[in-house]
């Protein structure tokens, strides 16, 4: 039996008591409760040629504090508008937004393969990874976007963020993501911790060069 598509106002499924999965008829507002944990819908931030995107706890309905214990950035269909490399970046904020230069160490590794089958790697990106650095880190590998740039380039994927607002220890974080790069699928893989004790209260995302030129990037919060 084939299932098409189904169409919702709103949807309650609930397996056993006390463990229901629900969806609110906006499409980025999922909310879903499951064996007592849930994740919530915060923001959405649209860029649009956009220099920044940040989300900063307390500021138009952001919440980035001891709420939750883990938080989830998806990021759908960033288009960067540089001319030649690009790569999508974030740092951390632990004064409100004022200063994004928290110290980081990281690792860092890409899998690609072309359309024509010719060429399979899995590769440690040395040039991504971050040891003690105060820089903003690299959520994709290089990607080389001609003078005007095609409209089907672009960035999906997941950022995790751990108990943020800890001010016993240091914020573990891990990303995963697809870019499509001219022929290529490369699959970016990051991990690390922010080497501070102090909360992290506000994230950045920007690009090396350029504007982030489309796309959405949403916030839930986990329980």
């Amino acid at each position: 039996m084939a299932l098409n598509k189904l169409k919702y106002n709103s949807l309650n499924v609930t397996p056993v008591a006390n463990k229901a999965i629900s969806f609110d008829s906006d499409p980025d507002a999922l909310e879903a409760t499951l064996s007592g944990g849930s994740m919530t819908f915060i923001k959405k931030l649209t860029a649009s040629s956009s220099s920044t995107l940040s989300f900063v706890d307390g500021s138009s309905d952001v919440v980035l504090d001891s709420t939750y214990k883990e938080y989830m950035f998806i990021f759908k269909n960033i288009h960067p508008n540089p001319t030649g490399n690009a790569h999508v970046l974030f740092n951390f904020s632990a004064d409100t937004g004022s200063n994004y230069n928290v110290t980081k160490t990281t690792s860092a590794f890409h899998a690609r393969h072309d359309e024509g089958n010719s060429d399979t790697a899995l590769t440690y990106d040395t040039a991504a990874d971050l040891t003690q650095s105060t820089d903003f880190q690299q959520l994709t590998s290089e990607v080389t976007f001609p003078a005007s740039p095609n409209n089907d380039e672009h960035y999906s994927g997941y950022l995790h963020l751990f108990n943020p607002s800890s001010t016993t220890f240091v914020k573990h974080f891990i990303s995963t993501g697809l870019h499509y790069a001219s022929t290529y699928a490369v699959n970016d893989f990051v991990a690390g911790y922010a080497n501070t004790t102090s909360a992290i209260d506000a994230i950045q995302f920007k690009m090396t060069s350029g504007n982030i030129d489309a796309g959405d990037i949403c916030l839930y919060g986990i329980l």
